[in-house]
């Protein structure tokens, strides 16, 4: 039986809206909002499900003034 490897959300890669939501304090449907832009580099599709990553999140969140 394999067992599963938990990765602390700070050493992720790429997160869900769920654990970007929980990462940054930021509400999920903020979060889904500010993906829905075409403009947004953050975000990455794998089928229907986006994920964010997390280092282009962190750049995008500290370089604006609101939000």
């Amino acid at each position: 039986m394999k067992e599963k490897i938990e990765v602390p959300i700070w050493q992720k890669l790429l997160l869900t809206i769920e654990e970007t939501s929980a990462y940054s304090n930021i509400g999920r449907d903020k979060i889904t909002e500010m993906t829905n832009f075409d403009t947004c580099d953050f975000v990455i599709y794998k089928g229907t499900h986006k994920l964010i990553n997390r280092k282009k999140f962190e750049d995008y969140i500290n370089n604006i003034k609101v939000l």
